[in-house]
């Protein structure tokens, strides 16, 4: 995972902050698809990628957190 390593935190932080929280009204992206993922109703491929496109980047820094811990 030394690509991970490569990825400065605090451009990452600042990218996985603003997408997991954009939009922020009514209600931020990454809930609502992760509220129809947990409820089965996550079937449409603009759904899917909008799940990608907003957890992606929280996945990436979570990650360099658990490894930097280490």
């Amino acid at each position: 995972m030394s690509w991970l390593n490569k990825i400065p935190l605090v451009p990452l932080s600042i990218v996985a902050i603003a997408l997991a929280l954009a939009p922020i009204s009514p209600e931020p992206h990454l809930w609502q698809k992760l509220g129809m993922l947990f409820a089965a109703e996550l079937s449409k491929p603009i759904d899917i990628f909008d799940l990608f496109l907003h957890g992606t980047p929280l996945t990436l820094l979570l990650l360099k957190l658990a490894t930097q811990k280490k």
